[in-house]
């Protein structure tokens, strides 16, 4: 019987097979629904001006995000592996795009630990006053907290995101309710709050539209959560699918239910340009409380999503190493199922942006590659299909090849888009991933001495 606090470390790269549908669902909830939904709201509706319209937006932002989904988890459950997007890339279009596809979503995603750590340290201050102006002494607290949590394996990571993923889903359907059926204090009324907006039209509308989707398709983005635990979901050729389309249908559920409640108390006129529409929308509620009511449900919401990223983030490096692609320490799991060399890593890489200060311009600089790994995994679709039209399939696209097509091209588009309207970082992340291939070259002929493995 286990007697130590934590696991120690194991040699045999081996992960436990011991999650379930729900775990998907919480992982993908939890790393997909974050502060978007409580500030992007008022930037969709400075756009468009309509209420139809703007509920139109998070709908068209669900369908992008869901064919996706559908497209990605016939690769997840054709060959399930743990990593993310990386395994399912190199897989299809060879050792250097998984490289490059695992190394910016590996880095991409520390960094957001490191983003989503530093809001909830500055919310959570008010609440715990010896934390108030030490936001990041908060932050670091958090990632270390959910890193040692996580070192004792994988199981108690999957109860931490049931809990967690629970209370944020419960918290804000909480709070939509409360909108839907409270009485507004007179005077707080959305009717009386500001004069309408005038609507564009025409190609004007149509414009607004797709610049108002590029908000609404960001707070969709963690659809792909379950394809990180390939290796450790129970029966993945099941489980994935119905994980992943669950839960771009919950997640969309729940942005509906928000946004019908901040239409009621506020109103489309009133939201558009708000930072911060959740926080309007409490205030005008609950009043002087609001602010406590608001920070109690971000410290809520984000600690699901620290959980998730961390999890995440860790099998990255894991599966890299498993094939070659980094040293084969970061492949070691310990008796838990945690691949700890790269859960510290992980945990590391968040740290240093967090006291650094540094996290704003990697997730910048990498946000090109965000979409980027998306064309890269549609991509796949289309070679595995071709390359292997017989291989046994558990989840099959349905209406191949419209639908990876449609994600294929909606990820091409919103490329160029990011080329367009941020040109420097876009043409930075551009030479980066140039400059990656000289940068495999050395670490492949380096990790080949070493291992009588092809990398």
């Amino acid at each position: 019987m286990e007697t130590t606090d934590v696991a120690p470390i194991s040699t045999s790269g081996q992960l436990l097979r011991v999650l379930g549908l729900a775990f998907g669902l919480a992982a993908l909830i939890g790393n997909t629904i974050g502060m978007g939904i409580l500030r992007t709201p008022g930037e969709i509706a400075s756009h468009v001006h309509s209420a139809p319209i703007f509920l139109l937006v998070w709908v068209l932002g669900a369908c992008y995000a869901l064919l996706g989904a559908l497209s990605l988890a016939e690769l997840g459950a054709m060959r399930p592996r743990s990593g993310g997007l990386y395994p399912l890339v190199r897989d299809a279009l060879g050792p250097f795009a998984g490289f490059v596809s695992g190394w910016a979503d590996w880095i991409s995603t520390a960094g957001s630990t490191a983003a989503v750590a530093i809001v909830l340290g500055e919310y959570v201050g008010p609440l715990i006053p010896v934390l108030e102006g030490h936001s990041t002494i908060g932050a670091s607290m958090v990632v270390i907290g959910f890193a040692l949590l996580q070192w004792r394996g994988i199981r108690v990571g999957n109860i931490a995101q049931l809990i967690t993923t629970s209370l944020k889903g419960v918290a804000l359907i909480a709070l939509a309710v409360a909108a839907l059926v409270l009485t507004v204090p007179a005077g707080n009324a959305a009717n009386v709050v500001s004069p309408p907006s005038a609507m564009p039209v025409g190609l004007a509308l149509f414009a607004a539209v797709i610049v108002a989707l590029q908000s609404a398709i960001y707070t969709y983005d963690g659809w792909t959560g379950p394809l990180y635990f390939g290796d450790e979901i129970r029966n993945p050729g099941r489980e994935i699918p119905r994980s992943m389309i669950g839960g771009v249908i919950l997640v969309l559920l729940i942005y509906l239910a928000l946004n019908l409640a901040f239409l009621r108390v506020i109103g489309i006129d009133a939201m558009a340009g708000d930072p911060f529409v959740a926080a309007t929308m409490a205030s005008r509620l609950f009043g002087p409380g609001g602010d406590t009511v608001l920070r109690i449900l971000t410290v809520v919401s984000l600690f699901a999503s620290v959980n998730a990223l961390l999890l995440m983030g860790s099998r990255i490096p894991y599966a890299m190493s498993c094939d070659g692609q980094l040293p084969p320490l970061w492949s070691r799991v310990n008796t838990g199922g945690t691949p700890l060399p790269s859960l510290l890593a992980t945990a590391a890489v968040a740290l240093a942006f967090i006291v650094t200060g540094t996290f704003d311009t990697v997730l910048a600089l990498l946000a090109f590659f965000f979409v980027a790994n998306y064309f890269l995994a549609f991509t796949a679709v289309f070679v595995k299909r071709r390359g292997e039209p017989d291989a046994p399939r558990p989840f099959r696209v349905p209406g191949y090849p419209l639908v990876p097509a449609l994600a294929l091209i909606g990820s091409l588009l919103f490329l160029v888009a990011a080329v367009w309207s941020d040109r420097t970082h876009s043409l930075i992340a551009i030479a980066l991933l140039a400059g990656s291939w000289p940068v495999w070259r050395a670490q492949s002929a380096w990790m080949k001495r070493r291992l009588p493995i092809d990398v």
